[in-house]
């Protein structure tokens, strides 16, 4: 395993992450908790130190599933975990695919920091997120305020802002940027899924930002696993059973364009994650780890053969030309363009 360290801070990273999407919500198979915690410790063994969780994940059970592997070593790994969902009251719905009610009043957010620690039991969150911002949090100065308390207040190390869970949410990730200088953005981008990612991170270079990434769906739902065929279906269980089978089909049309990545001492996955990598403001990666032989061959890929100047060209060009692939444009969630970006602002 390597190592990154986020600018500006003392909180180190390791460059391949684990989030706990995949272990607390049943959204990619169902996990005891004597099994979550079984593939954690694996992690940690394998090299892994960062940990990427959220309070809504299983209405907490993320974040218990962090306690119970590691309270016994907490200095020696990095909790990252996200707020602004109000699940108390949810019920089944916090298991399903549709949206809670959101809360970023100072108030809120101050009781679900407290909530977080209790499950987490410790003292402070290496890297608090706001969960799915919109535009009104990223102006929200009163949010910025407090966060900047919390860390002096010792309750918090860093702070960032998580966007998703549909790719897009392009000025969310830019003015979090360029307007605060967010120590920490998480957001969506692989190599079949580049735009807005590349507008993201580009912000920083154009800002003069110190901001660190958080990758997150590195696969592109599993698709740069290289796995799949256009014949796979998914369990009941599986959130991707819900997607129009194109996007299945499609996916594996482009990743066959990527077989040239694939070499003896690199797999299609491993290169997934190097070319994420090759960026230096990528901090971590979030593959989605569902069991040990992914786990194991994710954690060996930044001991994996770097990707060439050759293969990274090659990689945009196929971007560039969406892999030859004629398809709909994606359905983005959040604000997209200037103007609707102007006029949140002027709500």
């Amino acid at each position: 395993m390597k190592f990154r360290s986020y600018p500006n801070s003392d909180v180190t990273v390791s460059e391949v992450g684990f989030g706990l999407w995949t272990t607390s919500t049943g959204w990619w198979g169902e996990n005891t908790e004597e099994e979550a915690v079984a593939l954690l410790h694996r992690a940690y063994d394998l090299g892994i130190t960062l940990y990427d969780a959220a309070d809504t994940y299983g209405s907490g059970r993320s974040e218990d599933q962090l306690a119970a592997a590691f309270s016994d070593r907490r200095s020696s790994v990095v909790y990252a975990t996200k707020f602004g969902y109000d699940f108390s009251n949810a019920g089944e719905r916090a298991r399903g695919q549709s949206e809670l009610p959101q809360n970023f009043s100072t108030a809120f957010v101050r009781r679900a920091l407290e909530a977080s620690l209790r499950r987490l039991r410790t003292e402070y969150v290496d890297i608090y997120q706001m969960h799915n911002a919109r535009m009104s949090q990223i102006e929200d100065d009163a949010l910025w305020e407090l966060l900047e308390n919390l860390k002096h207040e010792g309750k918090i190390r860093l702070y960032g802002v998580a966007l998703g869970p549909a790719i897009g949410w392009l000025y969310e990730g830019v003015d979090a940027v360029r307007r605060r200088n967010v120590p920490s953005l998480q957001i969506i981008w692989n190599m079949l899924e580049q735009y807005p990612g590349n507008e993201q991170i580009r912000a920083a270079y154009d800002a003069g930002a110190s901001t660190g990434y958080m990758i997150r769906v590195p696969h592109s739902s599993g698709l740069l696993e290289g796995r799949y065929t256009a014949q796979t279906t998914f369990p009941p269980n599986d959130h991707r059973r819900h997607r129009p089978r194109q996007w299945l089909i499609n996916g594996v049309e482009k990743v066959e364009q990527l077989r040239f990545l694939e070499r003896d001492d690199r797999t299609l996955g491993q290169a997934a994650l190097q070319w994420l990598l090759a960026e230096p403001r990528v901090m971590t990666v979030l593959p989605n780890i569902y069991d040990a032989a992914q786990l194991a061959e994710f954690a060996a890929a930044p001991e994996s053969p770097a990707l060439t100047k050759d293969e990274l060209e090659r990689i945009s060009a196929l971007s560039a030309r969406n892999f030859g692939i004629e398809e709909a444009p994606p359905a983005f969630k959040g604000t997209m363009n200037r103007e609707s970006a102007e006029a949140a602002l002027a709500q």
